[in-house]
């Protein structure tokens, strides 16, 4: 019997961290494999953007054939999550360096393209003049299983294997936890088939412009995730010695990512009372100006360096829902979970640049400089979301709070 609002909201959340855990769980070891097996820096980056490369493709084809809409999102949830934790799980067959790694960090991205956005369908299945919290609390919770596999890596000492298969599992357990979880009453009529659903997200101008957004916060988050544990390894590396500068660069790296989960759920409440158009543009010109000055802590006071790092992860993430939320409210109800699949097919796409961006700009202006290539991104968020703000469409969004 499926549970009711409460109940199921707080399954989805869990479920989603204990599945999402698996996108980071190959990003989270790098500096342990490095140490090991001497990783070259290409197959540390594809560890990264070979998972958002298949998430790109999986989003694509769920988008054309309208998955999200079309079937029992929990089913979809529980068959892409068990793929996943066993594509995941598999890693510890190969060795490290084999291209065999990179296929089933693809395969993973793909499994993906089933959870996040199918994930983000069903909290909006239950909201009731608050999406922007709802949606807050699903990201939240990516925000969270993103993390996760750093904390896992301190507290297993730095054995890679044991965050792989920690992280293998708690997917297996959410793809089955997911089948208890309720649909709420907002579910749309399944759509006809029809690819050409998904140009709405490009052609109509608010969600356009709502997409523009999102693709500006996009261009600094992942890049930033993916790298800013090697980043804090190397700057605490010139301070302490190199075993513990391992182990302080987990933990602040886990505590750095985990504090978006707050930011989420904060900034959920936040946005749906002083409006998306005005919460996002905020966050984008904090962690914008965190992208810029960050590096001129390399190498500096610790304390001081995790300080600013905690504001940019709270920052970088909080409103990433609300680009969603904006999505879900200026769409057709029939089409919410394409819309939002093709969003985020958009979002990761850009990704694979940035995330190759970073250790390009490592070697060419080192450290000091290399996060400072982000900061255009929220830039043109901002000037996406001000300008949807002058939309006559934009008291859609948040109850008319734009």
């Amino acid at each position: 019997m499926a549970l009711g609002r409460t109940a199921s909201l707080a399954l989805i959340a869990f479920c989603e961290v204990a599945a999402l855990a698996v996108w980071f769980s190959a990003s989270a070891v790098v500096p342990a494999l490095t140490a090991e097996v001497a990783l070259p820096p290409l197959n540390a980056s594809l560890f990264t953007s070979a998972v958002q490369a298949g998430f790109v493709v999986g989003t694509l084809i769920s988008a054309t054939v309208g998955l999200a809409d079309r079937y029992d999102p929990r089913r979809v949830f529980f068959a892409s999550s068990c793929v996943a934790a066993a594509a995941n799980g598999a890693i510890l067959l190969f060795d490290p360096t084999s291209p065999a790694v990179i296929a089933l960090r693809f395969v993973t991205g793909a499994c993906m393209a089933g959870v996040y956005p199918v994930g983000m369908k069903l909290v909006t299945t239950w909201a009731k003049g608050d999406m922007g919290f709802m949606v807050g609390i699903l990201v939240g919770a990516l925000t969270l299983g993103s993390a996760s596999p750093h904390l896992f890596n301190g507290l297993g000492g730095i054995d890679w294997r044991f965050t792989i298969g920690v992280t293998s599992l708690s997917a297996l357990v959410a793809g089955i936890a997911i089948l208890f979880a309720g649909v709420g009453p907002n579910i749309g009529k399944a759509p006809p088939f029809n690819p050409r659903l998904a140009l709405r997200a490009w052609t109509v101008k608010p969600v356009r412009l709502a997409n523009l957004g999102y693709l500006g916060h996009m261009w600094e988050l992942y890049a930033m995730w993916a790298w800013i544990g090697v980043f804090l390894y190397a700057s605490f590396g010139l301070v302490m010695a190199a075993e513990h500068a391992a182990v302080a660069a987990s933990f602040a790296t886990f505590a750095t990512v985990a504090a978006g989960a707050i930011g989420c759920v904060v900034g959920g409440l936040i946005a749906d009372r002083i409006g998306r158009t005005a919460f996002t543009s905020i966050m984008m010109a904090v962690s914008g100006s965190c992208a810029a000055l960050v590096g001129f802590l390399y190498g500096g006071s610790p304390a001081l360096l995790i300080a600013v790092c905690l504001i940019w992860g709270f920052t970088i993430v909080a409103d990433s829902a609300q680009f969603s939320a904006s999505t879900a409210e200026l769409s057709d109800p029939s089409v919410v979970g394409t819309m939002l699949t093709v969003q985020t097919s958009l979002g990761f796409l850009l990704t694979l640049a940035t995330i190759h961006l970073v250790p390009v700009l490592v070697d060419t202006v080192g450290w000091k400089y290399a996060f400072a290539f982000l900061a255009p991104g929220p830039a043109l968020g901002i000037w996406a979301m001000m300008t949807l703000r002058r939309h006559p469409d934009s008291v859609r969004l948040a109850n008319g709070n734009r």
